[in-house]
């Protein structure tokens, strides 16, 4: 980390990404009832990417890597600001007690979407490490700890956890906005689902969110933090105990169903 901080090429390239970005603005667009929101944050990550050494080649991969070790530290910087919008709004959060630990297995129901999908594609045991949570880093850890990343299971929970790395943030960020425009869910519920265990693609979705309906903004944030925090804390256990037991099952009655044969042994 000593060198990133040391680094002044690599600051006055992210200084240049913000000002470029926030000189741009949030731009709006009309989608059926609502807006969509794009954020400079998207713009920045966009901009960043080109930039890189597969592109433009005005930062090299060391300083890359370098970026990457300063991310933690912001994030800190982040989660504090949030931190302050939480407690003005906490006896508003504990009435929403139920809904928030309820949306916690919404972030499981998501295997069943990806686990058909993955196996329609033709991935086997990857599928299990690839769809049973959003594959990060507790995610990874498990997975590693329970069948080795050099595993089936590894390579699935590590090709998406690159793949969130990359472009979850994005994704996160223009969904949000997305169902926003349509006016079918309540802000706050938006705001709980984006809590899904990543600060980060949290950060994009209360972005966007806070953008389309800035009077609700505050407790928009801080029922987003609230839900990730909560995450956090219960996320490897829902995933040990409830999602990948139920990705198993899953798994091996869609491959009986496609391939008319029991599957490979896996351990349970």
């Amino acid at each position: 980390m000593n060198d990133a901080v040391k680094n002044v090429k690599l600051h006055l390239v992210v200084l240049v990404l913000v000002v470029v970005s926030e000189l741009i603005g949030i731009i709006t667009f009309k989608v059926g009832p609502g807006k969509l929101v794009l954020l400079p944050m998207l713009y920045a990550m966009f901009m960043g990417i080109f930039l890189g050494p597969k592109f433009l080649k005005v930062v090299k991969e060391k300083e890359m890597f370098q970026a990457s070790t300063l991310v933690g530290l912001t994030l800190l910087l982040l989660m504090a600001r949030y931190g302050t919008l939480v407690g003005p709004k906490f006896y508003e959060i504990l009435k929403a007690g139920p809904a928030l630990i309820l949306q916690e297995f919404g972030n499981i129901a998501t295997l069943f979407v990806g686990i058909p999908i993955a196996m329609y594609l033709g991935l086997k045991r990857e599928s299990v490490g690839a769809a049973h949570s959003i594959a990060r880093e507790p995610n990874v850890a498990l997975i590693g700890d329970i069948y080795g990343l050099d595993s089936a299971e590894g390579r699935g929970v590590m090709g998406v956890y690159i793949c969130g790395t990359v472009f979850g943030t994005i994704f996160f960020g223009l969904m949000a906005s997305f169902l926003a425009a349509f006016e079918i869910f309540h802000p706050y519920a938006l705001a709980m689902a984006s809590g899904v265990g990543s600060a980060s693609m949290m950060t994009a979705a209360v972005g966007s969110l806070s953008a389309a309906y800035p009077s609700m903004a505050e407790g928009i944030q801080a029922f987003g933090v609230a839900s990730n925090t909560l995450s956090g804390i219960d996320g490897v256990y829902m995933s040990l105990i409830i999602a990948l037991p139920m990705s198993n099952k899953l798994y091996s009655y869609l491959y009986k169903l496609k391939y008319k044969t029991s599957p490979e042994a896996y351990n349970d």
